[in-house]
Parts: structure tokens; sequence; C-alpha cells
């Protein structure tokens, strides 16, 4: 099942779980755990607001992900974060009920 991502997507999937924009705890919970807020921002940052992304797969995510990750992090000269199993798996479940 394809994977979908873009600004109303994450908004409705914050909706559905009842969780506001500003609920890092609740954001991290739901993408993953540890982090996940992170990886929530860095998937809005990564889709233009007035796009759609797909992705075939949840390893074509990772790699899309993670890539966008390693780049931002290389022009901020800092070490880029790790796309834990966990968050690839939230995420993965999100996108493909979203899409």
């Amino acid at each position: 099942m394809p994977l979908t991502l873009s600004h109303p997507v994450l908004d409705e999937i914050l909706r559905k779980h009842q969780v506001k924009s500003n609920d890092l705890a609740g954001i991290d919970k739901l993408f993953g755990g540890a982090d996940g807020y992170y990886w929530y921002h860095t998937m809005r940052h990564l889709c233009p607001r007035d796009e759609v992304m797909t992705w075939p797969d949840a390893e074509s995510l990772r790699a899309a992900l993670q890539a966008y990750e390693d780049e931002t992090a290389a022009e901020d000269e800092v070490k880029p974060q790790a796309l834990k199993d966990a968050h690839v798996a939230a995420i993965a479940q999100l996108l493909s009920a979203a899409g």
C-alpha cells in the first residue's frame, strides 16, 4: 500500500488521534516514541505545503526521510539523527492509513 504525505494528511492524523500540534509527548508517542516529534516536523519540512508525496513502501519512505535529514544536517554542520525502526513502522502505518 502506498504511503502518502502532505500537510493535510499530517493534520488529519493529529485530529484523528486527538493530538494537538503543540503536544510534544503525544506526537512523540504517535510517531514512534522518543524523537517522534522531531520526525513529524522533518516530514512537514520535507513536503512542500501544497504538494503530496508518495512512496511505494516503508523502505522508500525511510530512504527519503534519512536522505533529507542527512542533507539538512550537513547544511547545518551537525551530525544527522538516525531514523529508528520504531519511527519508520509508526510513520508507515499512519501514512498508509491516511492514503
